[in-house]
């Protein structure tokens, strides 16, 4: 069984990578990646926590596992429309260049 302390480190190690990514990068593709790495960071760190989670005795403890299927609904969500952005961005401008685009105006 591994313990806790390394999964949550291994967790914020991921978390740490996607801030790094994020605050970095100025390619929409690479931001977007990096995003989705911090959400995998979570979701470890919500399956990691449900491991060790007490619940009621006789029950499956699935709390963890039912807020990772949420987090994947929501980055599935994003993805699309984060998509959609970027391929507007490249119709419009010829560039997913994050630093080109500063106004939200044609």
């Amino acid at each position: 069984m591994i313990p806790l302390d390394h999964v949550i480190a291994l967790s914020a190690i991921l978390f740490a990578i996607g801030v790094v990514g994020v605050a970095t990068r100025r390619n929409l593709i690479v931001v977007m990646m990096s995003i989705e790495l911090m959400l995998n960071a979570v979701n470890l760190a919500f399956v990691g926590f449900n491991r060790f989670w007490p619940g009621v005795p006789g029950a499956p403890v699935l709390d963890g596992q039912v807020f990772v299927l949420i987090v994947i609904a929501v980055a599935a969500a994003e993805v699309a429309v984060g998509l959609g952005i970027v391929i507007s961005m490249f119709r419009n401008r010829d560039s997913v260049d994050l630093e080109e685009v500063s106004l939200l105006r044609w």
